[in-house]
């Protein structure tokens, strides 16, 4: 009956009588070549989807992919053959609906930049080039609106809660205008509503003597989903600037793990490599890792790449949090921070994280192989002046163009302390004293301002060295934190940070 209402409403008879394919199931059938063409919006699936590597072998291998972005580079957008320009957030016209079923007018507040377009009239474009331009007729979100609302309203005599007839009329004035609407207007027909009760199924992740660990993937405070838009934002990559993995201190001590050193993580399907992070909160035998990082930000640094495609039989939603895998350490031969003013394709045996900064490249990283010959030829063969120093372990290297700062390099075995601010700036400023080059190539600051330690207030730039020197000074409070240093006064996501700070200073 649903069905043939909403064929009776289009004037179709040409309708789908099944349901489409769920996520998961979608890249099996593209893998499978049953499935030939595909349009992505505003997802990235080659990182958010279960078992990745095969997403990206199937993305490969489909004969035309399109994608919808705002964001030029995307992990899934490298597959596309053919880019639309999408407009994000605070640049699109229309309506939202919240949970509590409230429908509120959406405004721009930003201009639509470059050829980026709404994905309705992307879609409405291609419909016409298709030859249904009658049935994508909209010139505007608000004639979308009103066929949404008649939709809602059509043969609706009461049995369906959905019911927008008081909507259908409106003008595109009265529609711009629209102040928060919530539905259903009869509300004794919601109290209809009850609640289903379900049985859980335990998931389906079992560890055994191969894959011991439980690896559980979540969000952390800073990021949003893949990374596509919050990953080049400085101050959001203040906290946590790599993926990391959250081990007990039990484990770590089983495995002779110390806090800070790298780790290898591995399952059936996939390898990543991320930095230890020694928790009292982490239980025995789990592994937390973040779930934002992605093939633009880390070689290996994708947790759905050892994820399976196990999937919810109703829903399709994949089992995403729990994942059996093996953990062990990794001790390079070196680590090293990479400064340059250009994006470098740095050999495939080089472990690399992307880090935000303004203007210039970032790259920490890591390897069994020496990089420095690699780099010294590089910028040989760009003709620029090299100022090179080498103490024991430790190397450094800088490049120079008509006075200008190209390329910083500093490697030691255990990843070296740098002044990174000092070195940010160098890359700015025009020219750079002498004295301030050899400082350069040691890596430190020679007006030696004090080290904030690692971010912990994003909105405040207050580092952890600021804040254990205040609770030493008698900071006893999350409160008394934020009278002093600000943190925790804004957004307030780093008060249970700081609350544990405050835990172990006894």
């Amino acid at each position: 009956d649903d069905l043939s209402r909403v064929a009776r409403f289009w004037g179709t008879e040409r309708l789908a009588q099944t349901p489409g394919l769920m996520a998961v199931e979608l890249f099996e059938a593209i893998a499978r070549g049953d499935v030939k063409a595909v349009w992505i919006m505003g997802t990235n699936p080659a990182v958010s989807l279960p078992d990745s590597h095969a997403v990206c072998q199937a993305l490969a291998a489909c004969p035309l992919v399109m994608v919808s972005e705002v964001m030029r580079d995307t992990d899934t957008s490298r597959f596309a053959h053919i880019r639309f320009p999408a407009l994000g957030w605070g640049e699109k016209e229309g309506t939202v609906t919240n949970s509590e079923r409230r429908i509120s007018r959406q405004r721009a507040f930003l201009p639509a930049p470059g050829e980026a377009k709404p994905d309705w009239w992307i879609i409405a474009r291609i419909a016409q080039r298709l030859g249904h331009g009658a049935a994508f007729a909209w010139d505007h979100p608000h004639a979308i609106f009103t066929e949404h609302a008649a939709l809602t309203a059509f043969e609706n005599h009461g049995e369906r809660q959905l019911n927008l007839a008081a909507l259908t009329q409106l003008t595109r004035a009265q529609w711009d205008g629209l102040t928060p609407w919530q539905w259903p207007v009869n509300r004794e027909v919601f109290t209809r509503a009850h609640r289903v009760p379900v049985n859980p199924q335990t998931h389906g992740a079992t560890p055994n003597l191969l894959y011991p660990f439980t690896l559980n993937s979540g969000r952390m405070r800073d990021q949003w989903h893949t990374m596509t838009r919050t990953g080049y934002v400085p101050r959001l990559m203040q906290h946590r600037d790599e993926p990391t993995v959250e081990i007990s201190p039990q484990d770590a001590a089983r495995l002779g793990m110390q806090d800070g050193q790298l780790a290898r993580i591995s399952a059936q399907r996939g390898l990543m490599v991320v930095r230890a992070r020694i928790n009292d909160g982490q239980r025995p035998g789990e592994l937390f890792v973040p779930m934002h990082w992605n093939s633009c930000f880390s070689r290996q640094g994708k947790v759905n790449a050892l994820v399976e495609g196990r999937c919810d039989p109703h829903s399709g939603q994949p089992e995403s949090k729990q994942t059996a895998v093996r953990l062990m350490p990794w001790q390079p031969a070196w680590q090293g921070e990479l400064y340059s003013r250009e994006e470098l394709t740095l050999p495939t045996y080089v472990h690399w994280w992307r880090k935000a900064a303004k203007g210039v490249s970032r790259l920490t990283l890591a390897g069994d192989k020496p990089l420095l010959e690699w780099l010294l030829a590089h910028c040989a063969g760009q003709g620029w002046q090299l100022q090179i120093a080498q103490t024991g372990e430790r190397s450094s290297l800088l490049a120079w163009h008509q006075g200008a700062l190209m390329l910083g390099f500093w490697q030691d075995v255990a990843l070296p302390g740098l002044a990174h601010t000092f070195i940010e700036a160098a890359f700015h400023a025009a020219p750079v004293a002498l004295a301030e080059r050899h400082a350069l190539l040691n890596g430190q600051d020679p007006g030696e301002r004090s080290d904030p330690g690692r971010i912990i207030c994003s909105c405040f730039s207050v580092g952890e060295n600021a804040i254990r020197e205040a609770i030493a000074g008698g900071c006893d409070s999350a409160a008394a934190l934020g009278a002093k240093l600000r943190c925790g006064t804004n957004c307030g996501s780093c008060v249970p940070e700081l609350k544990a700070m405050l835990s172990v200073r006894v």
